[in-house]
């Protein structure tokens, strides 16, 4: 059925992802228009989304995004992986029951015999009656729960709510959470699941089935990618990549810029194989024990260092030494990074 289909080659594969990502050049867009191309910013800590618009948007300015999050437009709340993403509020309210069997599921298999100390549906029904009161933090809430369910386990109970409330923190304090209204009741063969696929190949693809389950966190997605109207590609390890008619796919030697990325990007996390932005050697050295993702930076496409910020300046962790033109580079796209607050 494939014989005959084209092959693309990792470095062709980087340049297809950089474009999708706005990374082969800053764009003149609006953040929204942004967060929603790529599939939402993840965002376990509230800064690098700040940083991961700025490498991407042209005269990048905070108060485009705080704004967006006052106006509620956009949501910091639970989604792939069961991760915290910035994405738009249209996007969570159509995404988020694609994603609850597996937010569920990990739950199940995180929590396991905790599971046994409460009763999951009573948890939820007090949970929902305090977050319709008003937005609270998840220290209040398990506070509230252990008064209600002495017998339960408190770090269970509240990751169990977590998991299961559409919730999305408020502007005003990252640590509060209140109940995200109207979410769509639709079950996943509704045709969400294929604009939710459509939504990932636009941002991450050519890609693998694999890829996809590897950023949504969903599985059994096979069928559904067979019954759609996508273009198929093969890898350089012959695996079959599925990607969009007409989506950009420019030619391997198109230059890249160099481009600092923030913390916890998707565009690290995004695949399966991540050999198109991140070589095997290197990958581990992106990753902290504690499973924090650290900044990276870019050259000729692909992640070649890390970076933190240390007081007012970028400290860069390259992982081989950069010739002194590239180095120069790297170290003004540093300084010219703002410091968000």
């Amino acid at each position: 059925m494939l014989d005959g289909v084209e092959t693309l080659s990792t470095l062709g594969l980087n340049r297809a992802l950089l474009a999708r990502q706005f990374l082969l050049k800053r764009e003149l867009v609006l953040p929204l228009r942004v967060i929603e191309h790529l599939g939402g910013l993840q965002a376990q800590q509230s800064r690098p989304p700040f940083t991961g618009l700025w490498s991407r948007i042209d005269g990048f300015e905070a108060e485009d995004l705080r704004q967006l999050l006052r106006d509620r437009k956009v949501l910091r709340a639970t989604t792939m992986r069961g991760t915290l993403h910035l994405v738009s509020k249209t996007d969570f309210q159509a995404w988020r029951p694609l994603l609850q069997p597996m937010l569920s599921a990990g739950a199940q298999s995180i929590l396991r015999d905790r599971l046994q100390t409460f009763d999951p549906a009573a948890v939820l029904s007090h949970a929902t009656e305090r977050f319709q009161r008003g937005p609270r933090t998840f220290n209040a809430l398990r506070d509230e729960l252990v008064a209600k369910f002495p017998d339960g386990d408190e770090r269970a109970m509240g990751y169990f709510v977590r998991m299961h409330l559409p919730l999305s923190s408020v502007p005003e304090d990252d640590n509060a959470f209140d109940l995200v209204p109207d979410v769509t009741s639709q079950s996943p063969d509704g045709g969400y699941i294929e604009n939710f696929i459509t939504r990932y190949l636009g941002a991450f693809g050519p890609a693998t089935i694999a890829d996809f389950q590897a950023w949504s966190g969903m599985k059994g997605a096979k069928p559904v990618f067979e019954s759609m109207n996508l273009l198929t590609f093969r890898d350089e390890k012959k695996r079959v990549l599925y990607d969009l008619p007409g989506a950009p796919r420019p030619a391997p030697e198109t230059p890249a810029p160099v481009r600092l990325i923030a913390e916890f990007d998707n565009l690290v996390l995004g695949h399966a194989d991540r050999s198109r932005i991140v070589s095997d050697a290197y990958r581990p050295r992106i990753v902290t024990r504690n499973l924090l993702v650290l900044g990276t930076f870019l050259v000729n496409g692909f992640v070649a260092g890390t970076w933190k910020r240390d007081g007012k300046k970028i400290k860069l962790d390259p992982f081989e030494p950069l010739p002194p033109k590239v180095k120069k580079a790297v170290q003004a796209e540093a300084e010219a990074l703002p410091k968000f607050d």
